[in-house]
């Protein structure tokens, strides 16, 4: 039974570890692009934009966010 357990904690703990990476992963492939395509020759505006979406998305989804928690 002990054994069962830890070997299902473990189990959950690897698939949130690849979960936590696949979720990075993407974020940076879609800020990747961001900076490639919304100001090219602008990287500094680039970032700054891609910043400030990322931080209106965060506070607009603040109130979803605590509903769930």
């Amino acid at each position: 039974m002990e054994k069962r357990k830890q070997e299902r904690t473990l189990k959950n703990i690897f698939y949130t570890i690849l979960i936590a990476f696949g979720i990075v992963c993407f974020w940076r492939g879609v800020w990747g692009l961001m900076d490639l395509y919304l100001f090219p020759g602008n990287h500094a505006l680039s970032f700054s934009i891609s910043i400030l979406i990322g931080i209106l998305i965060l506070y607009l989804t603040k109130n979803l966010l605590d509903k769930l928690t």
